[in-house]
């Protein structure tokens, strides 16, 4: 069997592989990456980055149906078929490139999931490879669900190849995937229910906005679904039924397709990696400060695959540049997380960062609690936009903003100017000094805090 050696070995060609891989390979280490699937990562080919530019068709859709009659005569018609020739522009370019990109830096490359023999050995297209150190950086994969007819469930990944739009779709699951494919398809005209086994979607948003989101979703057609078991699928002649435990009874819906949205887990089960003594949980690949593994201190972890990640994109930059570090210098960057927005894409968006008012009640003697519904505000009468709210948290002692909640068109960008308030410990009273364009979405994020000193 052929063998070869390398100063560094990452598994998985994402942001945070890439990311790791270019910094030893610019500093003269010997590097390869080796990658199952096409090289560049779930965000830019089967994620993000595709995700937002079919979901702008569904916006588009929207706001012209809400100005309906107020200067729009006719919604525009749109095609499915053209939609995904659009976003296979941004998609289908992105292998190669990266593969150019790393090439260019003579990083080797293998194109199969290397399964470990040792702690510094792995076996890969045939070959056995040792290296100094590896990088995992494997990201996350849908998560198997186990019931009679599982096997017909449709994952993300393919709901981006999807060859027409289906007359009918089921999503198990009401987490970011499953709210978000659900607004597309049902803007542009499919029928589609949602059942998840929780009490509510979103569990990590503030409850006060999702049930606001789900009650406007719910009005525009969407089927919501909650407290309810799976029970099987079965396959018909050109639909697929489900079959699920809701309220002690079996009941059933049918539709052309069915989407497992009920969460991503830490891609590990093919690296054999008891193999080599790296210790692995529900988490991912467990980690210290330094993104090095807790049992083989040869390998590191990052990215969403880490134990101490969270599934967005920045942060995996941010890991893999520490690692990238940390293997050129031992321990020479250290890890903690940091203020993380985060967004929902429906329509409104749904966005958060920082304390829920649930965390900071367990953080904090008091706080004060600014929330309301703020569809009367100008920016949305003039959208003829019928939800817009908010949930701003602050610390009562010092009047400093801990955490952030929107709901709007525009929350995707505004939770960005929260996230720096935050981030600077901001009071209530220093935020209304600063000064916004007007009339943006952001100007009304100080009237927000109308009642405050």
């Amino acid at each position: 069997m052929e063998s070869k050696h390398y100063d560094v070995f990452v598994i998985g060609s994402g942001i945070a592989g890439q990311t790791a891989a270019k910094i030893c390979a610019k500093n003269g280490l010997k590097v390869a990456i080796a990658d199952k699937q096409a090289f560049g990562g779930t965000c830019a080919i089967r994620g993000c980055d595709p995700k937002k530019v079919m979901l702008q068709f569904a916006d588009i859709l929207k706001k012209t149906a809400d100005l309906k009659g107020l200067g729009i005569k006719k919604v525009p018609e749109i095609s499915w078929k053209d939609i995904l020739k659009f976003k296979d522009s941004f998609v289908k370019k992105v292998p190669k490139e990266t593969e150019e990109n790393l090439t260019e830096l003579d990083i080797d490359l293998y194109h199969q999931t290397p399964k470990f023999k040792s702690k510094n050995e792995i076996l890969v297209e045939g070959k056995l490879i040792s290296a100094d150190k590896f990088v995992i950086s494997t990201g996350l994969t849908p998560r198997k669900l186990n019931f009679e007819g599982a096997n017909f469930l449709k994952t993300s990944n393919d709901f981006f190849n999807l060859k027409k739009l289906p007359k009918s779709a089921t999503f198990i699951g009401a987490g970011y995937v499953g709210m978000e494919f659900s607004y597309l398809l049902a803007t542009l005209g499919c029928k589609v229910t949602i059942i998840d086994r929780g009490e509510m979607a979103l569990s990590q948003f503030e409850p006060f906005l999702v049930k606001k989101l789900i009650d406007k979703m719910q009005k525009s057609g969407i089927n919501f679904i909650f407290e309810a078991e799976i029970d099987s699928v079965e396959k018909l002649r050109k639909n697929y039924r489900v079959h699920f435990k809701h309220n002690n009874k079996i009941k059933k819906v049918k539709s052309t397709v069915v989407f497992n949205t009920s969460g991503r887990v830490p891609a590990t089960n093919l690296l054999d990696l008891e193999n080599a003594n790296i210790k692995n949980d529900n988490t991912g690949v467990l980690v210290n400060n330094y993104l090095k593994s807790n049992t083989n201190k040869n390998v590191y972890a990052c990215g969403d695959v880490s134990s101490k990640s969270l599934p967005l994109t920045p942060l995996s930059g941010l890991q893999g540049y520490i690692v990238g570090n940390n293997i050129l210098k031992n321990n020479s960057k250290k890890f903690s997380n940091p203020l993380v927005p985060s967004v929902v894409f429906t329509n409104p968006n749904l966005a958060t960062v920082g304390l829920t008012e649930e965390k900071a009640k367990e953080q904090y003697n008091a706080i004060k609690v600014f929330k309301g519904d703020a569809s009367h505000f100008y920016n949305a009468k003039k959208e003829n936009a019928d939800l817009y709210a908010y949930k701003i948290i602050v610390n009562d002692k010092t009047k400093v903003i801990v955490g952030a909640h929107l709901l709007s068109a525009e929350a995707n960008e505004c939770i960005n100017i929260f996230s720096m308030a935050i981030h600077q410990k901001m009071t209530t009273k220093e935020f209304k000094k600063l000064i916004f364009t007007y009339p943006s979405f952001a100007s009304d994020l100080k009237s927000m805090l109308k009642d405050s000193d």
